[in-house]
């Protein structure tokens, strides 16, 4: 069976294993109008695509084909006919600036010959040559085979009303019958993931138990998550100036901090279709059902541009919360982009959406990154609290035992003497100081709050 006969968008399913490795390929982009086509180059680029032409045609899109008829068959024609030298010579592969119906996939493949990726298609094999863990390649697999599915369908249902004869030599029996062994995959799969997700959610509820504070990282793709994970956390991490380099989700412990952990995951994206993302439910839960989520944004981005990506990121989060009452940060990364004018600018541009006080910060300079820890920990814990370590009476614990107490239950800034005593700058849970100051009564006590207080 030819690889165009079961991919009108059909993803190689039919054919085993989904190819992974596309770098070297040549392929055309067909677009609708003039509409900017910047990332979705991006993406084919990511993946080692290269784009040898823009075919454009203006009007509105056609339900059947998306380009016109007319159009689609002098395509075709090229690609049938390239010479040796031709811009097109090799291309294999088409591609469409759009999110295609099945109907319009099934029909465009049908006459150019070739294999045809729309958008999610395209964003699919992506995430397939990203995959890395189990869980990623699971969660890829029933994404990808949910969109073959509706391919599929829709090849019965050509050839059930005589519009396409022969489905692989197979008729429409052959098909449906792949059709039900590939529904029996998805909910293998699905079952697989959902083991997965209860032992997630298993191990937030421990974390919970134990006093944990979750500290969830959210935004579009490429906005610097992993970057900005690996400065808080140490943790090391890939990191990589590419789209969807993260599809699994990543939790570390931030460094130097009173148990709060980092949750790093997927990236969002524009007009990917909710049953797509839907696979990478469990792996967004990890990151969104958190204490305090910081909405993450690529200050260097163009105007227009930093505006879509943070409106989209708002919507994911929005449809994919289940409480009201998570705090939200902003963070906008990458300041080592952008002068101090241009720092100005995007200050005022995020407040017009109503993002307020947004905390800018470099992973690759360091620049903020202090003010940044100090804010989570204040948003988690409220302000430092300078306490004070009174000298023992005869037979209780000396300083250096109940120091050591408190540095283990929270994060302690700075140290000085007073007098006989000890006072720390700490940041604590307040359940966890209050058990500590219960466990030895008249030996603690908070004489002041924040930073100021200490060192004045």
């Amino acid at each position: 069976m030819a690889q165009r006969d079961v991919l009108a968008g059909a993803g190689g399913v039919l054919l085993g294993a989904a190819r992974t490795d596309h770098a070297g390929r040549r392929a055309v982009l067909v677009v609708r109008g003039d509409e900017d086509t910047a990332e979705f180059t991006d993406l084919a680029s990511t993946m080692g695509i290269q784009i040898v032409e823009h075919v454009k045609q203006r009007g509105r899109d056609d339900p059947r084909t998306y380009l016109g008829r007319g159009r689609l068959d002098e395509i075709g024609d090229v690609l049938r006919s390239a010479p040796n030298g031709h811009a097109w010579h090799g291309v294999d592969l088409v591609l469409m600036h759009t999110n295609a119906t099945p109907r319009q996939l099934v029909a465009t493949s049908t006459v150019l010959g070739v294999e045809v990726w729309d958008r999610v298609r395209l964003l699919l094999a992506l995430f397939t040559a990203h995959a890395a863990s189990v869980e990623a390649r699971t969660q890829v697999r029933i994404a990808r085979l949910r969109s073959d599915r509706t391919v599929l369908r829709e090849l019965i249902s050509q050839e059930t009303t005589g519009e396409r004869a022969g489905y692989g030599g197979a008729g429409a029996t052959g098909a449906t019958e792949v059709l039900v062994a590939l529904g029996r995959e998805i909910e293998g799969l699905r079952k697989r993931l959902q083991r997965h997700a209860r032992a997630q959610s298993e191990r937030r509820r421990q974390r919970t138990r134990s006093g944990a504070r979750t500290v969830g990282l959210a935004g579009y793709t490429n906005a610097g998550k992993s970057s900005l994970f690996r400065a808080l956390s140490g943790k090391s991490v890939l990191v990589e100036d590419r789209l969807f380099s993260t599809l699994e989700t990543t939790v570390g412990r931030m460094e130097a901090s009173p148990r709060v952990l980092l949750a790093d995951t997927i990236g969002f994206i524009d007009a990917l279709p909710s049953e797509t993302l839907e696979a990478f439910r469990a792996t967004l839960a990890e990151a969104l059902e958190c204490d305090l989520l910081l909405l993450m944004a690529d200050a260097s981005d163009e105007d227009g541009e930093l505006l879509r990506r943070l409106n989209t990121s708002i919507r994911e989060v929005q449809d994919r919360l289940d409480e009201d009452d998570v705090e939200v940060m902003v963070v906008l990364t990458k300041i080592d982009r952008i002068n101090g004018e241009q720092r100005r600018a995007v200050e005022d541009l995020v407040a017009e959406i109503g993002l307020f006080n947004p905390h800018f910060v470099s992973s690759h300079t360091g620049e903020g990154m202090v003010a940044l820890r100090d804010a989570i920990l204040t948003r988690l814990h409220g302000p430092a609290r300078v306490l004070r370590i009174a000298p023992p009476d005869e037979g209780e614990r000396p300083i250096a035992a109940l120091e050591d107490a408190v540095r283990k239950a929270g994060l302690v800034l700075e140290r000085r003497a007073s007098g006989a005593a000890v006072d720390l700058l700490l940041w604590c849970d307040g359940a966890d100081l209050e058990r500590l100051m219960a466990q030895t009564p008249n030996r603690l006590t908070v004489v002041g709050e924040g930073v100021e207080a200490f060192r004045s």
